[in-house]
């Protein structure tokens, strides 16, 4: 089988391939690292190498395999790791200055949780500084572009990892989501980006604990690789108080959904959000297309009106418990996004605050009541198409200012208060020519049905033509 027949193939296959005896770890390996150098100097996905580390441990995983031993989920995989978690012996930056040539001891929970499960590290994966924003760039390694269109942006913050798995560099790849850091990557590169239910995936460095909008999520090219990635990142550990995930090997075995059995609601903006007019032709055409498969589908927005409040109130607080050492030390060392978001969260007092958790609890309750009458919602993941990488954010849409870098992420972060698991999925391209994607939205706790869903429609989409995934033309890079 060739290089670039191997970097093609999902990494369910290409696992079940390794476990047959059929491809080796080693010959992946060496796949995915030509390609990375084939094309990762126009993109700038995979900011830091590992890769004669990776080439040891793949020898070590072809001599298990060989040899009859045991083998992980992920054995023999090559995975991306995103540049927020800490990697030992492999540099973190985190985007920052502040942190360009830090190297941590040792591997943070979800990382050792991949590496024991036998995936092969191949580096870092680019993220805006502290994950802030949503259009990877930083002043350590500059921007991240979009596989489809390299003058426009990848989104973010796990840019870097989304990139990666577009251009097949890496069969999976670890993303983390606040207000949709995995899932408008996933949107705009044309993979899938799943933000589980808050706790499922524990974390030992989450500095406020007892949060439900920060999580760490998996990204694949397809929901079952996505599922895969889950399986070794779920379960629980002492140093988290959130509840965690009791069987991660649940993942491995999604529900087969009938999608004639799904009842389903539609909406363009969630009743709040503001969207690109080009955005709700898009998601309208793609409705008319798929929406037959459905028994029911319905125009029905949840009634979020409000809750970007609720979503900035909130993430200041964590960023102020975060970074209100380095705003007040090393100001100048700081991007644009992090100082604005500083200097809003110091503006907000106990009232804010107060105001901001007992509307989520009364938002949390109201969405409850709206899913009673359906399996999922479906929504678009970003509001506007891939914008121009030097632009930080969109600064309007459809002519109106947006109010700050995070207001036009309000389709994502939305759904981010209410604690509610998401998936992303490709649904074909934008009129700007790149990938369009599609939110999946659960139940509260249903992670398990809403990913059986997700692949249901996932196939759905794949027999529509101008609606299955897109793949970028890596010859143009």
């Amino acid at each position: 089988m060739s290089t670039n027949d191997l970097c093609e193939l999902d990494a369910v296959t290409l696992r079940r391939m390794i476990g047959r005896k059929e491809v080796s770890p080693v010959e992946l390996t060496e796949a995915c690292i030509a390609r990375i150098e084939a094309v990762d100097a126009t993109v700038n996905a995979m900011v830091t190498r590992s890769f004669e580390r990776a080439r040891t441990e793949a020898a070590k995983a072809e001599a298990a395999v060989m040899a009859g031993e045991p083998l992980g989920l992920l054995h023999g995989l090559p995975i991306g790791i995103k540049d927020l978690s800490d990697t030992a012996g492999i540099r973190t930056t985190y985007g920052s200055e502040l942190f360009a040539d830090h190297v941590p001891e040792s591997d943070e929970r979800v990382v050792a949780s991949v590496r024991k499960a036998g995936a092969i590290v191949l580096g870092k994966t680019n993220t805006p500084e502290f994950g802030t924003g949503a259009n990877t760039r930083n002043s350590v390694f500059g921007a991240t572009r979009n596989p489809f269109d390299p003058s426009r942006t990848s989104g973010g913050s796990s840019g870097g990892s989304a990139v990666a798995l577009a251009c097949g560099m890496v069969p999976l790849a670890t993303g983390s989501d606040h207000g949709g850091s995995l899932r408008t990557p996933a949107a705009y590169c044309g993979v899938t980006g799943y933000r589980p239910s808050p706790g499922l995936v524990p974390t030992d460095r989450r500095g406020i604990a007892w949060t439900p909008s920060p999580v760490e999520g998996p990204m694949g090219r397809t929901v079952a690789d996505a599922a895969l990635l889950m399986a070794a990142m779920a379960g629980t550990d002492p140093h988290d108080p959130m509840p965690g995930c009791a069987d991660p090997a649940a993942f491995l075995k999604l529900p087969e959904v009938d999608p004639s059995s799904l009842r389903v609601a539609v909406s363009a903006d969630l009743g709040f959000a503001p969207v690109d007019d080009g955005i709700r032709a898009t998601f309208s055409n793609a409705v008319k297309r798929f929406g037959g498969a459905f028994a029911s589908i319905d125009e029905a927005d949840p009634k979020l009106a409000g809750i970007e409040t609720v979503f900035e109130t909130l993430r200041s607080v964590i960023f102020v418990g975060a970074h209100l050492d380095k705003f007040e030390k090393r100001r100048d060392k700081l991007g644009p996004n992090v100082i604005a978001n500083m200097e809003s969260a110091l503006g907000l007092g106990i009232r804010d605050v107060a105001h901001a958790m007992t509307e989520q609890t009364r938002f949390y309750k109201q969405f409850a009541t709206f899913m009673q009458s359906f399996d999922v919602l479906i929504c678009p993941t970003a509001a506007v198409p891939p914008f121009p990488v030097e632009q930080w954010y969109p600064e309007t849409i459809n002519g109106t200012p947006t109010r700050n870098y995070m207001h036009w992420l309000a389709l994502a972060y939305g759904l981010t208060v209410l604690s509610v698991p998401v998936v992303v999925v490709p649904c074909g391209r934008d009129a700007t020519g790149t990938p369009f994607g599609i939110q999946i939205c659960g139940r509260h706790g249903a992670d398990h049905a809403v990913l059986g869903i997700a692949q249901a429609i996932e196939r759905v989409l794949a027999d529509i033509p101008e609606l299955k995934r897109p793949v970028p033309d890596l010859a143009k890079l």
